[in-house]
């Protein structure tokens, strides 16, 4: 084997090694969650993740950026394809290795690849004057500062790179097939675009360039493959389970805590003797479990899920009400907090064992009561999310957590509780003076 194949093997083994390393490091974070089972409607979580997650539905409520979202998307996926042929070539030594098999559908797919790579290319310029010259709104709130807006360019670089690499090694190839005497490999861009940038070069000089172009393009997929764990960008790959696992009742219907849920129940039970001795304890010495949520591993593994898989598009912020309003609200923000928080918590974990306290927590530290008490609840947020997150849940566990465990609530809802728990009713009367209105003239 040449110094070529075993670079080009080591290389591989390395990258994919790590990417897989991370990708079990970010599955033991969600696991942290506390279970819940979503194994329920199979065929209609199927349809869900065909027609959100592949068929990207809810994107086009925003026709212009899903257009040219779309033409990324589809470049990513049929760019595998000759990914694959370069890892043939890479272990082998062959070149083209598929061309001869497939004839004609060769270049066919190869056209396909460059055509869409080509609007790709034009789709990422626009995103990047879409995030750094107009200065759309949801791109410029105060969450969107350092790394986050980084992050958001950095993949737009790989992007334009890669498309460069890839040209490069198709337009090198194509002209040394030129000056070897050999016919055209008949590509649609790059018999255009080799002999306007190449033309004229040794046929030393083109095959460094296809070279560069080739090692370029793979180098480029190794590198952007293990950015996505530590990057927003992971949702390419999450945000199927993501969808498929999401919530599919109806937008509006809390969860229900199963403690509360029992006693309350027992309240209207008669057959239920108040007076009955507690049956006895199985307790393992446990904690009882925590009303609501103030860290991330009070959170279910959906949550821990969503989280990893936002995309930080801002389209849940955008279409806040209380954001619109100057609350400081950002579901946005609550879902990249929890993430944060995740990747400190299992930092600590893995380096002190788990269940080690840091003395910090989710509420507090990373979310404040503020935004927590801004969210109107109206589910905006989840309606919009083009992958299904639901950063409400995750502010009812909070609130919850509050009002349950910390005894917080604005005055306006301890009123309410206090009514509710004198009068069985949210208004300040008594219930004997409920029907007065009836006999009022």
């Amino acid at each position: 084997m040449s110094v070529s194949g075993i670079s080009f093997i080591v290389l591989s083994v390395a990258a994919l090694s790590l990417f897989v390393y991370n990708s079990f490091r970010i599955r033991n974070n969600i696991n942290l969650g506390i279970d819940v089972d979503r194994s329920d409607s199979f065929n209609s979580r199927i349809k869900t993740t065909v027609l959100v997650a592949l068929g990207q539905k809810k994107m086009f409520k925003r026709p212009i950026p899903a257009l040219l979202h779309l033409f990324i998307y589809v470049a990513f996926v049929i760019t595998q394809i000759e990914l694959i042929e370069i890892f043939v070539d890479g272990i082998t030594g062959s070149h083209r290795a598929f061309r001869v098999s497939l004839g004609g559908l060769y270049t066919l797919i190869i056209n396909s690849i460059e055509i869409v790579s080509v609007l790709a290319f034009v789709a990422t310029l626009i995103f990047l004057i879409r995030r750094n010259l107009l200065k759309i709104p949801r791109f410029t709130m105060s969450e969107m500062t350092g790394w986050p807006k980084l992050d958001g360019n950095l993949i737009l670089y790989f992007e334009i790179l890669l498309i460069c690499f890839i040209f490069m090694m198709n337009g090198g190839d194509e002209m040394l097939q030129l000056e070897n005497g050999a016919e055209s490999y008949g590509f649609v861009i790059s018999s255009v675009v080799g002999p306007l940038l190449f033309g004229g070069l040794t046929p030393e000089s083109l095959h460094l360039i296809e070279q560069i172009g080739w090692w370029g393009h793979i180098s480029m997929v190794f590198l952007f493959l293990n950015y996505l764990p530590i990057s927003k960008h992971f949702h390419i790959l999450l945000a199927f389970p993501n969808v498929f696992y999401s919530n599919l009742r109806n937008k509006g219907e809390l969860n229900n805590m199963q403690s509360v849920k029992k006693e309350v129940s027992m309240m209207f039970d008669p057959s239920v003797d108040p007076y009955a001795t507690p049956a006895e304890s199985t307790s393992t010495g446990e904690p009882p479990a925590r009303f609501g949520a103030k860290d991330v591993v009070d959170l279910t593994w959906v949550n821990l899920l969503n989280a990893y898989t936002c995309t930080e598009c801002g389209r849940c912020s955008s279409s806040c009400p209380a954001n619109q309003t100057g609350k400081k609200l950002s579901p946005r923000k609550i879902m990249m907090d929890t993430r944060d928080r995740l990747e400190e918590v299992g930092r600590n974990y893995r380096k002190h064992g788990v269940g080690h306290d840091d003395g910090k927590s989710l509420l507090g530290d990373y979310i404040t009561e503020e935004e927590v008490w801004a969210c109107t609840s109206c589910n905006a947020c989840v309606e919009e999310c083009p992958v299904n997150i639901d950063p409400l849940s995750i502010i009812i566990d909070l609130r919850r957590y509050l009002v349950m465990e910390e005894s917080k609530s604005p005055s306006e809802l301890t009123t309410m509780f206090t009514n509710i728990e004198n009068n069985g009713a949210p208004w300040q009367f008594s219930p004997m003076d409920r029907f007065n209105w009836a006999a009022e003239d």
